[in-house]
């Protein structure tokens, strides 16, 4: 078998194994599912958090307070719509399955400025996970090289 030949396997090899582990959940790598529990107040026209910050897999229980009027919140991508009035809260719980940015808006008609009444839930990838993956990856491309040279 010539060196050009052997070149050819190795790299076949090395391809199949970075597809593999690209694919192949890792046992131990992924980071354990987060219970968060998040308290959003809503006000004329705004939301206090207005950003949120979760991982994929992790559970969240949203407490939506009104503190002026009835507002709602419903997150794009999720099924998540809640109504409160001032002076009573509501509650949903989801588990954040898809990883992107959600925005989130008020789901009643609450004035003028409705609208604008919006919010983002950010949704990251299990980084461990990630982690694990690109490690494969880059030791699969390291033996490649050590073996081209």
């Amino acid at each position: 078998m010539n060196l050009q030949s052997k070149r050819g396997w190795v790299a076949g090899i090395a391809g199949l194994l970075v597809i593999a582990a690209m694919f192949a959940p890792l046992p131990g790598s992924a980071a354990p599912p987060t219970n968060h529990t998040i308290k959003i107040s809503a006000r004329a026209f705004a939301y206090e958090p207005a950003e949120m910050r979760v991982q994929r897999g992790d559970t969240i229980t949203l407490h939506l307070e009104s503190l002026d009027a009835v507002h709602g919140l419903y997150i794009d991508g999720h099924d998540v719509d809640i109504q409160a009035e001032p002076g009573k809260s509501a509650q949903a719980t989801f588990v954040t399955a898809k990883e992107g940015k959600f925005k989130f808006r008020c789901s009643v008609s609450c004035g003028a400025l409705h609208p604008f009444m919006i919010g983002e839930l950010s949704v990251e990838p299990n980084y461990p996970f990630a982690r694990a993956v690109v490690a494969t990856m880059l030791a699969t491309l390291g033996a490649v090289w050590v073996f081209w040279k």
